[in-house]
């Protein structure tokens, strides 16, 4: 363990199976696909890439399954440079896989199995606990089970350790006691929408849903509108960050790629408004990508890109 400040991404890490198909089949077709390819993901794993891209030493923890599967997706996060002491191999189940058919107008299906994703529990915390104390920053979302989430914000609360806890995908019931020990909330504005029960469509209702999630208990609520940019609230202040416009090729991965930019500016220190610039621009280069993890900017790309448009 190093005295550099680190983060920690506790969560997912999936297969993707992904279809390119002519249509998508409707109950009892078979229909012949013209492409197939696995990609790596899981929004534990992405983000955990998006981090140590951007040049921060980034702790994964999580559950892959003994098969082949398992052993690709940990060899992608080392190959990363994510850390992978601390994700399990368990014995008894699959690794997390996602079944994903892709019509010719981006139109999708998609199957998820957990598989050991869902048997993440108080082991794996005991695990996060040990490396808490030298990291800033717990990244968090809801692809594992939410009492596990729980054990692992409670942790890191007492240890004084930053959580931002990316809600997705949302939850019908999530408990009243997480808000208060969330640091930073990112939704997107489907979820957020779905987080305080009405639609969010611009800037003005999420002002109010961020809102609303601050009297719930978290530290900051930031909604991510997309190309319609970032509205952030706490205590103090409301601001807006506006997007930066690109030629998009697939939002894929660009929810993962603005967390990973968030966390990686706030170990280096800088301060809310340029992490959420940071967020921006590493969603935006991930957008111009195909691929989940594979879209991810290195720093040296998200710091020209912000060089470029002034933004630095």
């Amino acid at each position: 363990m190093s005295n550099h400040p680190c983060a920690i991404a506790f969560g997912s890490i999936n297969m993707d199976l992904v279809a390119k198909v002519p249509k998508l089949p409707v109950p009892g077709e078979t229909i012949l696909g013209s492409n197939f390819f696995t990609v790596p993901g899981g929004k534990g794993a992405n983000q955990a890439v998006a981090m140590a891209r951007l040049g921060v030493a980034t702790y994964m923890v999580g559950r892959v399954g003994d098969d082949n599967f398992g052993n690709q997706l940990l060899k992608n996060l080392q190959a990363a440079g994510v850390n992978i002491e601390n994700v399990l191999v368990d014995k008894n189940v699959s690794s997390g896989v996602a079944l994903i058919s892709v019509d010719g107008t981006g139109e999708n299906q998609i199957i998820v199995v957990p598989g050991a994703n869902g048997y993440v529990n108080s082991t794996d915390v005991d695990n996060l606990i040990n490396l808490l104390p030298s990291c800033r920053i717990l990244l968090m979302q809801f692809e594992i089970p939410l009492p596990t989430i729980l054990l692992a914000a409670q942790a890191a609360k007492r240890l004084g350790v930053k959580v931002i806890l990316d809600p997705a995908p949302v939850l019908q019931e999530i408990p009243a006691e997480l808000y208060g020990l969330v640091d930073i909330i990112t939704p997107n504005e489907t979820e957020i929408g779905q987080l305080v029960g009405f639609a969010v469509s611009n800037v003005e209702e999420a002002t109010k849903a961020t809102k609303i999630l601050l009297q719930r208990g978290v530290g900051c609520a930031i909604a991510k509108l997309g190309v319609k940019g970032v509205i952030c609230t706490t205590k103090e202040e409301t601001f807006f960050v506006p997007a930066f416009p690109v030629e998009t090729v697939s939002t894929v991965a660009a929810g993962d790629a603005f967390n990973g930019g968030l966390a990686a500016a706030i170990v280096e220190d800088l301060s809310l408004r340029q992490a959420i610039v940071w967020g921006c621009a590493a969603g935006a280069i991930a957008a111009t990508k195909s691929g989940a993890q594979s879209s991810m900017p290195t720093k040296e790309e998200l710091i020209n890109f912000l060089q470029a448009r002034g933004a630095i």
